[in-house]
């Protein structure tokens, strides 16, 4: 067996979301997708390494061969590290470990297996066998879990706890730490659905895979993953109206209105949120509409109305002064005081695209939420430090707004949010617009080199 020893480290999963990289795997274009790898480094050599290719087999793939069988795309998807999804391709069973039998074939008794899973596991102790580490990037062979025929309270309690747990390594880590995590719980939660139960379950049973959904579709934004974000968020919203829970359905128009917002389309974004406060009105949660109004102001203030974002701000630091955030719904409760003064300074930031005196209140909100944050809601304070690190090089400050900028690249890096990378857009403009200066230069250097990671 010929065994290649790279050391080089993995291909970053930003690179695959990349809309010029998505048409091409989408397309199955591998000759695209290889140019555009050796574009950001990675040789004819290590692409062998990763999908089991010789290097003369790269080289005609460059020079224009297709790959049609499908066992080889799934064989690149797998090495490259590639979603199988952005290339059509399922997810099949995989092989067991060698000598192995899967479970499902029903070819030889348990006490062969037995016997051949005693041999394996010798042989591998005392280093008889070399491991095939290129089938460790494969999936192994599955089996769904059965469905129990009926389900009570604590079933549901099982659903609700994954996803608050998965919930918090989002904020934590980005989406793309835990998107896989959640879709996968999801098909099994759904499943669910087909056991027996009273009514009084099967309605949390609604509201839970509702929050679920909304989850997925919130780390499918954060991956850049538009479609399967509003897949998702348009199944929480059906299913939260049906399960009668108008907070749930408020807040998965929020996040509806916030991937329109990152997409620049700001008036749909606006359509969300008012929406949004049309449900959160009616489920009494002044919390769920603290976080509408304050998101329904930064929509106004980038179309440059300042009477509406300023009005709509005052509303929302009314309505979160009268919540009681202990009590609120899992899915609202994130939305802290930090959070707050995040979307102030996001409104005024927003505001002083045409009025620069809202530059300095932009600049002391913004200061006040990153001090509020800690490392359970990192990503929130890579997205307000990207944002005062903007706001300050915009006020002349530039030792404080280069200081900051280089803290939230060295954060992002820790994450993995496509949304992070976007977000930078603004700050590499305000740097680029300090001309040659050396400071500023490497902190453009180091945007550049995060974002071909």
């Amino acid at each position: 067996m010929n065994v290649t020893h790279v050391n080089e480290q993995a291909i970053s999963f930003t690179i695959w979301e990349r809309p010029a990289m998505r048409r091409a795997l989408a397309e199955r274009d591998m000759a695209a997708v290889y140019l555009m790898l050796q574009r950001n480094g990675v040789s004819q050599r290590r692409l062998a390494a990763l999908t089991g290719q010789s290097q003369s087999e790269i080289s005609e793939i460059l020079n224009g061969r297709q790959v049609m069988a499908y066992d080889v795309l799934v064989r690149i998807a797998d090495g490259l590290g590639v979603p199988r999804g952005y290339m059509g391709l399922a997810y099949d069973e995989g092989p067991g470990f060698a000598g192995h039998e899967s479970d499902a074939a029903g070819e030889a008794d348990d006490d062969e297996r037995v016997r051949r899973l005693l041999a394996h596991a010798a042989q591998v102790t005392i280093g008889a066998v070399t491991p095939e580490t290129t089938d460790w990037p494969r999936p192994l062979a599955r089996s769904a879990t059965p469905v129990p025929a009926r389900i009570g309270e604590a079933e549901v309690e099982q659903v609700e706890t994954v996803t608050e747990t998965l919930r918090a390594l989002d904020y934590r880590y980005g989406g793309g730490t835990c998107r896989d995590a959640v879709v996968a719980q999801l098909a099994w939660s759904q499943s669910l659905l087909r056991a027996g139960s009273s009514e009084q379950v099967r309605h949390r049973l609604h509201r839970a895979l509702a929050d679920q959904h909304n989850l997925a579709g919130w780390t499918s934004f954060d991956t850049g993953l538009y479609d399967d974000a509003c897949r998702h968020f348009t199944r929480a919203l059906e299913q939260a109206k049906y399960a009668g829970d108008p907070s749930l359905a408020a807040n998965v128009l929020y996040r509806l209105g916030r991937v329109h917002l990152h997409r620049h389309r700001v008036v749909d974004a606006l359509r969300f949120f008012q929406l949004g406060q049309i449900c959160a009105q009616d489920a009494s949660c002044e919390l769920t509409v603290a976080l509408l109004c304050a998101n329904e102001a930064w929509a106004y203030a980038l179309l440059g109305d300042e009477r509406l974002a300023l009005k709509s701000m005052r509303r929302a630091e009314d309505e979160f002064a009268r919540s009681d955030r202990a009590a609120a719904p899992a899915w609202v409760r994130f939305f802290s005081e930090a959070d707050l003064h995040a979307a102030g300074g996001m409104c005024h930031a927003g505001l002083s695209d045409t009025l620069d005196h809202h530059l300095d209140p932009a600049a002391e909100l913004l200061l006040r939420s990153v001090a509020g944050r800690d490392q359970d809601m990192a990503r929130s304070k890579v997205f307000e430090l990207i944002a005062l690190a903007t706001v300050r090089l915009r006020l002349g400050d530039i030792e404080g707004g280069l200081r900051d900028g280089h803290e939230a690249v060295t954060l992002t890096a820790r994450i993995r949010s496509a949304r992070a990378l976007h977000r930078m857009d603004p700050l590499d403009k305000a740097a680029a617009a300090l001309g040659a200066r050396t400071d500023a230069r490497e902190l453009r250097r180091r945007i550049a080199d995060l974002r071909a990671q």
